[in-house]
C-alpha cells in the first residue's frame, strides 16, 4: 500500500501522481537492488505506509552522513575492491551507545571513486557484508556540493567568515546550491531504498545535508527523524547573511529532534528562528521546543565524546609503548607542550606559534627547556587560503628555531608528515600540556584524547612508576568542548600575551593542582564517551516521536517550503458546507467573533475596520435569529465611534469587562472592580521600561495597562517583558490583579476578567430571554480566545445550550487550541461569514419576520 503520505501537493508539484492499488505492496526492510525498490508479495514484511504502525520488534537506525565509515581501496590483481570498516569514524564509533538490540545501516558516500559499470557490484556487496548503502555523486556533482557549496558557502560562513570579497569564501554562487540540493535529494532516494517509515528511526548528520530532513518528511510525514550538526552554528547577525538563509532553517524543522554541541550554537538556532521565521520556543520540564505547524521540534545540547575503548586498545599496543620510550629519550629534560590541528585558516596555529615566540621572549628561562610539538594534520579544505597558513606555520617556526634555538634543541617541531594513530598517541602520553587554540571549532575532540592518554595504563606507568596523573589544558574560548573542561585554561587565541602567560602558568603551576585537574577532566571525559552521547540523543529521539500516531499529518507547501501540519485526531479544518447546512436548519444562534486579528488585517498598520467587515456584521446582526457579539481589547470610546453603524452588534470591550448588548443600550462591566489605585504603582513601572526598550509602548485602558513591545527588537522585547512581569508581579503581590504576559504585550487588569466573562454573559442572557442557542459559533485567534473557547466547549454539557446544539469553537491558524475547529485566516472567516450572511438574506426573502429578536428589548 502506497502511504498516503505521497499524496500532497509537494509531490503533485514533481509531477509524482501516486498510484494506488487495491493491492497490498510491501517493500522489504532491505532492498536487494541499489536504486531500486523491489515490490515483493510477502505478509511477513513491512509496508512503507505511514498510517499504521508495524509488528516488526526490533528497532532500526538509520545513520546518514557525508561519508560511509568505510575505508575502500582497489586491488591491483584481480580489479576488485577492498572494504573496511574506519575505525576513527563517529559513525561507527556511535554504534556501542545504540545497544545491540538495535540494526543500524549506514547512508553515504565513499571516499573513493567507483565507476559506473562498478556501481552496482559495490552496493550490493556494501548491503549485505556492511550494511551500507553508498550514494554514488557523478564527481563533477560532489565537486560543486562539497567543495563548493559545502566547503565554499556554509563552512566558512558558519566559523564566522564572511564573503566579503571573492578570496574569503567567495560570493554565493546559486549554481552551486542547486547542487547541494541535488546531492541531498540523492540521499533522500537512498534512504527510500532501506527506510520502513513506521519502525526506523533515521539520524541525519551535520551540514552536508540540512535539506535532507525536508525530502524525507515529504515522503513520510511521520518519519522518525534526529538531526546533529557537528558544525558551530553562527549568531544571527552572521547567518542572515545567507541568500537561502530561511530554506535550511525550515529544512531542518523538519526534523523531530536538532542536536547541538552547546547552548551557544543551540541558542543562535534559536534566535534564527525567532527572528526569520517569527517563531517562539518554551522550555519544559528541561526540554526546549519549537512549536511548527503543530508538531513540536526539539532542541537538545550535548557534546559528543570519544571512544574510549578505541584509544585504551590503542594504548596496549606494543608499539605505543616503544614509541613512548623512544619520545622520552628524545626529549629528556624538556618539558613537552603538545598541539594537534588540522592545517586550515580556523585551527589557529600561526596564532599558537606566536604565543610561543612571546613566551620565550619573555621568559627566556624556558628556551632550552621548554618544547612546542605542532602536529598538523592535511587540511579537509582546499585552496590558497591553506597555502596561505601553510606558508605562514612554516616561516613563523623556522624564525622561532632561527632565534632561540641552539645545537640539538629546537623550541618548535612541525610535524606535518602523516603519522600513524599509535604515534600521535605516544606524543599525548608525554606532553605535560596540550594546546588548542582554535579561533572558531564546532567541538575538537583532542583535549578529550588527551586527558584518556594522560591516565595511561598499567604498561605505560612502568616506564615512569613514580610519576602522578596529572594533565593541563589550554582552550580557545571558541571551541566546542571548552564549556565541558571546566579546569582548563581559557584563553582569548587572538590575544597572543593572553596565550603566552596561559602557557607559562601551566608550565608553573603546582603538581597537586594538576592533578586535581586531570582528575576533575578525568571524570567527565570517561562519563560521557560517544556511546553515551548516541545513546542519550536516541533516547530523546524517542521521546520526540512518541506523539507521531496520535496526531493527523499532512503535507503543505512547495520546494523546500515543504512542511507537515500535525493536529490532533479530533481538532479539523471547519467545513463551510458543514457550518452553512447547521446555520439553515437553527433558529437562536449566538455567533462571538474577536475583533483584533481575526476582523482586522494583521499585515495592516491601520486598526480601523474596513468597509467590507462592517457590511458583513450588518448583514448578519439584520436575521432575527442572530445574536452577535465582537470581543476587543480596544476601549469602548473607540469601538463605539468604529461601529456606531451597526445598531444591533454587541460589543465587548477592553477583554470583556465592558459591555453593550446594541448601539442604544448602555455600556456595562461584567465584574465589580472597587478602584484602580494599583494603576499608579504600575504605571511607573511600565514607563521605566518603556524608556529603556526602543519600539515599546504604553496602552492605558480603563480597566488596565499594557505594555507593548511589538515594534522593539524581538529578543531585547522578549527579554524586558520577562523582566517586567517579574517586577510587576512583585510590585503588586497584595493588589487584585492579573500580570500576564501575551503575544508581544504585557498587560495588568484586575482579577477575572477575561474573555469567557462574555460568552458567559450571552449564553446566560439569550437563555433568560427563552432564545435557548442551538447554534453557536465563537472565533479568536490568541491565548485571550481561549477563555471563550473552554466556556462554551463546557456549555455543550450544561442547561444553557438546546441538546441538539451545533458548536463551533474556532481558531485562526492551525495551532494547538481548546477549539475544536480551526480556519487558515482573515480572509477564510470573512468569506464564510459573507456565505453565511447570504443565507440569512435568502432564507428572510422566503419567510420574513415582523421584527428583530435582540438580547435586551
Amino acid at each position: 500500500m502506497v502511504s498516503r503520505s505521497y499524496s500532497n501537493l509537494l509531490d503533485l508539484a514533481y509531477g509524482g501522481t501516486p498510484t494506488l492499488s487495491q493491492e497490498k505492496k510491501r517493500f522489504p526492510r532491505v532492498a536487494t537492488v541499489p536504486g531500486l525498490l523491489s515490490e515483493v508479495e510477502d505478509d511477513n514484511c513491512n509496508s512503507v505506509s505511514s498510517d499504521a504502525p508495524s509488528s516488526v520488534s526490533q528497532e532500526r537506525m538509520i545513520i546518514v552522513g557525508n561519508q560511509l565509515p568505510l575505508r575502500a581501496h582497489q586491488n591491483t590483481d584481480d580489479e576488485g575492491w577492498c572494504f573496511s570498516w574506519d575505525e576513527d569514524s563517529l559513525l561507527l564509533q556511535l554504534k556501542d551507545g545504540l545497544g545491540e538490540d538495535v540494526e543500524v545501516i549506514y547512508v553515504g558516500c565513499l571516499k573513493e571513486e567507483v565507476p559506473p559499470n562498478e556501481q552496482d557490484d559495490v552496493a550490493q556487496t556494501l548491503l549485505e557484508t556492511f550494511k551500507c548503502v553508498p550514494a554514488f555523486l557523478p564527481p563533477e556533482l560532489f565537486t560543486k556540493f562539497y567543495h563548493g557549496f559545502c566547503k565554499q558557502h556554509l563552512w566558512p560562513l558558519f566559523h564566522y567568515m564572511l564573503p566579503l570579497s571573492p578570496d574569503l569564501g567567495g560570493r554565493f554562487d546559486r549554481s552551486l546550491w542547486q547542487a547541494y540540493v541535488s546531492v541531498n535529494k540523492i540521499f533522500a532516494d537512498k534512504v527510500m531504498e532501506v527506510i520502513n517509515p513506521d519502525d526506523d528511526y533515521v539520524w541525519v548528520h551535520d551540514y552536508h545535508l540540512m535539506v535532507l530532513p525536508t525530502f524525507l518528511r515529504k515522503r513520510f510525514n511521520r518519519v522518525k527523524l534526529g538531526f546533529f550538526l557537528h558544525s558551530p552554528f553562527p549568531s544571527s547577525e552572521i547567518y542572515r547573511t545567507l541568500p537561502v538563509r530561511e530554506e535550511l532553517l525550515r529544512a531542518l524543522l523538519n526534523s523531530d529532534l536538532i542536536g547541538f554541541h552547546t547552548f551557544d550554537y543551540a541558542r543562535h538556532f534559536l534566535t534564527c528562528c525567532s527572528r526569520m521565521l517569527g517563531l517562539s520556543y518554551q522550555s519544559k520540564r528541561g526540554y526546549i521546543g519549537l512549536e511548527y505547524y503543530g508538531r513540536t521540534v526539539s532542541i537538545k545540547i550535548l557534546p559528543v565524546g570519544i571512544h574510549i575503548g578505541q584509544l585504551q586498545s590503542v594504548l596496549n599496543l606494543p608499539e605505543t609503548e616503544s614509541k613512548v620510550a623512544e619520545l622520552r629519550n628524545k626529549f629528556r629534560g624538556q618539558t613537552v607542550m603538545l598541539g594537534v590541528d588540522d592545517m586550515d585558516i580556523f585551527k589557529g596555529i600561526s596564532l599558537k606559534l606566536l604565543a610561543m615566540e612571546q613566551l620565550l621572549m619573555q621568559h627566556t628561562e624556558n628556551a632550552g627547556q621548554v618544547v612546542l610539538v605542532q602536529i598538523a594534520n592535511p587540511a579537509r579544505g582546499r585552496g590558497r587560503d591553506v597555502e596561505e597558513v601553510r606558508s605562514e606555520a612554516y616561516a613563523t617556526v623556522k624564525r622561532i628555531n632561527n632565534a632561540f634555538g641552539r645545537p640539538g634543541y629546537d623550541p618548535v617541531v612541525l610535524i606535518d608528515t602523516p603519522l600513524q594513530f599509535y604515534e600521535r598517541i605516544a606524543y599525548y602520553v608525554i606532553a605535560e600540556c596540550c594546546l588548542v587554540t582554535a579561533v572558531r571549532d564546532g567541538m575538537n575532540l583532542i583535549p578529550y584524547e588527551y586527558i584518556i592518554c594522560r591516565q595511561g595504563n598499567e604498561k605505560l606507568d612502568r616506564l615512569n612508576p613514580l610519576e602522578p596523573k596529572r594533565s593541563m589544558l589550554v582552550v580557545s574560548e571558541f571551541i566546542g568542548c571548552s564549556p565541558s573542561l571546566s579546569g582548563a585554561i581559557r584563553v582569548n587565541p587572538w590575544n597572543i600575551d593572553a596565550v603566552a602567560d596561559a602557557m607559562d602558568s601551566a608550565l608553573i603551576l603546582s603538581e597537586a593542582e594538576k592533578q586535581l585537574r586531570h582528575e576533575k577532566h578525568y571524570r567527565y571525559v570517561s562519563t560521557h564517551d560517544v556511546a553515551y552521547w548516541a545513546r542519550s540523543f536516541l533516547q530523546d529521539l524517542e521521546r520526540a516521536c512518541g506523539d507521531h500516531l496520535r496526531k493527523r499529518c499532512w503535507g503543505i507547501g512547495f520546494g523546500l517550503g515543504f512542511r507537515v501540519v500535525a493536529m490532533d485526531p479530533n481538532f479539523r479544518k471547519l467545513s463551510v458546507e458543514h457550518i452553512v447546512a447547521a446555520y439553515k436548519r437553527t433558529k437562536n444562534r449566538a455567533i462571538l467573533l474577536d475583533y483584533d486579528s481575526t476582523l482586522l488585517l494583521t499585515s495592516s498598520l491601520s486598526t480601523i475596520p474596513n468597509v467590507e467587515a462592517v457590511g458583513i456584521l450588518n448583514n448578519l446582526c439584520r436575521d432575527p435569529k442572530n445574536v452577535v457579539f465582537l470581543v476587543s481589547a480596544k476601549d469602548r470610546k473607540t469601538l463605539t465611534e468604529w461601529f456606531s453603524c451597526c445598531e444591533k452588534l454587541g460589543i465587548a470591550a477592553e477583554n470583556g469587562y465592558f459591555i453593550r448588548p446594541k448601539h442604544d443600550a448602555d455600556w456595562e462591566t461584567c465584574i465589580s472592580v472597587p478602584d484602580f489605585d494599583w494603576k499608579q504603582i504600575a504605571e511607573p513601572v511600565m514607563k521605566l521600561y518603556t524608556e529603556t526598550t526602543d519600539g515599546s509602548a504604553i496602552e492605558t485602558k480603563e480597566s488596565s495597562l499594557v505594555w507593548n513591545y511589538r515594534d522593539a527588537d524581538p529578543d531585547f522585547g522578549f527579554c524586558q517583558a520577562k523582566e517586567l512581569l517579574d517586577h510587576l508581579e512583585s510590585v503588586l503581590a497584595n493588589e487584585p490583579v492579573l500580570v500576564k504576559s501575551g503575544q508581544h504585550i504585557v498587560e495588568v487588569k484586575p482579577q477575572g476578567v477575561n474573555k469567557g466573562l462574555v460568552a458567559e454573559h450571552l449564553l446566560v442572557t439569550m437563555k433568560q430571554k427563552g432564545m435557548l442557542p442551538d447554534f453557536v459559533l465563537c472565533i479568536g485567534d490568541d491565548r485571550s480566545d481561549e477563555d471563550m473557547f473552554e466556556v462554551i466547549m463546557r456549555a455543550t454539557a450544561g442547561p444553557y445550550l438546546s441538546p441538539v446544539a451545533d458548536v463551533f469553537a474556532c481558531t485562526v491558524g492551525q495551532k494547538c487550541s481548546k477549539a475544536k475547529y480551526y480556519v487558515e485566516d482573515r480572509t477564510e472567516i470573512l468569506r464564510m461569514f459573507q456565505v453565511l450572511a447570504n443565507a440569512s438574506e435568502h432564507a428572510s426573502k422566503i419567510a420574513p419576520r415582523p421584527s428583530n429578536r435582540a438580547i435586551i428589548d
